[in-house]
């Protein structure tokens, strides 16, 4: 995951609380400091929901419908909005972006909160590696609030609920609050405010992308004034097993971890979660994902193996940095 750190509307700092949930950061900045305490309770209730239904390592809906796969169970409907969300990823990606790897996590060793992953001794041993390709269609779910997960499988919500929170929790603040707001789920971040143009421009809220949380390195400083930027890194997601070191993002393809082509990717879009869909596919693509963003109009900041940076749509470049024209002839 990476690190955002948002600055202000101009140039000022912006007011803002930072707090843990999902387990990660959650930044919440607002156009006006004098509601800041309302919009993070407004914030804090969705992530609450949003865990209580979604996760896979605790008691959730999420858990209780991946007990009885083949069967339907009985979810809030929060759950059935996300999963149609992760549903609609797959189908938008061609599968690259797949709510059908639980069990394959579990495979290679990602089955409990990350730092228990990472702390365990010995290593996870692993497992033999199990394709996922086209099992999300057989997901069905009904509005109502009930969801059947295919047989044979369990879904993770990992590749899209957190980008899908960062949009709920921005949509919640701007229609309880109004005015402008800027969230960011561990660096997933999308910034919300009012239509109307009565309300006058939208600010700007400068944006520091980094490829690791709360990085001081140096970084590219980015301006975005609404709609979602998000990055998706195989750095940070990472823990030891017995046959090497494994790092959460998973081609469904091949049921392993995708190989590091790319590192890091950056993304822009209309809403967090449409970003954050871009950085995961392009990711699983590895050296194909330009020509896909290129395809997909998604403007891009693609960070290689060693370092190297490309970027992709109008991504901007900064001044003093030699650019990778990456663009097809």
């Amino acid at each position: 995951m990476p690190g955002h750190a948002p600055t202000a509307p101009g140039a000022a700092v912006a007011p803002a609380a930072r707090w843990r949930a999902l387990g990660t950061y959650v930044h919440l900045a607002t156009g006006d400091g004098r509601r800041l305490d309302e919009a993070r309770r407004v914030a804090e209730s969705v992530l609450a929901e949003v865990d209580r239904t979604c996760s896979r390592f605790r008691d959730s809906d999420l858990t209780r419908a991946n007990a009885r796969p083949g069967r339907w169970t009985e979810v809030d409907p929060l759950l059935v909005s996300a999963v149609g969300v992760a549903v609609e990823a797959a189908a938008s990606t061609g599968g690259l972006v797949d709510p059908c790897l639980g069990r394959t996590l579990v495979r290679i060793g990602y089955d409990a909160d990350l730092r228990v992953v990472q702390q365990r001794r010995p290593p996870f041993a692993g497992r033999a590696a199990e394709p996922t390709t086209d099992r999300w269609r057989e997901i069905r779910t009904d509005p109502e609030g009930a969801l059947r997960v295919p047989a044979g499988c369990a879904l993770d919500l990992g590749a899209t609920a957190k980008a899908w929170a960062a949009d709920l929790v921005a949509a919640g603040v701007v229609h309880a609050i109004g005015g402008h707001v800027l969230v960011s789920l561990g660096g997933d971040v999308r910034i919300d405010g009012p239509d109307d143009p009565g309300d006058g421009p939208a600010p700007a809220w400068t944006v520091r992308v980094t490829e690791r949380p709360d990085d001081p390195g140096p970084a590219e400083v980015v301006a975005i004034d609404g709609g979602g930027l998000a990055t998706s890194s195989t750095l940070v997601r990472r823990w030891r097993t017995r046959d090497g070191e494994r790092h959460h993002l998973v081609d469904p393809r091949t049921g392993r971890p995708a190989d590091e082509h790319w590192r890091t990717v950056t993304a822009t879009g209309p809403t967090c979660v449409a970003a954050n869909v871009a950085t995961t596919a392009a990711l699983v693509l590895g050296p194909a994902a330009v020509p896909w963003l290129d395809d997909h109009g998604v403007s891009a900041r693609l960070v290689g193996r060693e370092g190297s940076v490309s970027r992709t749509g109008s991504w901007p470049a900064p001044a003093d940095a030699p650019t990778t024209d990456v663009r097809r002839t």
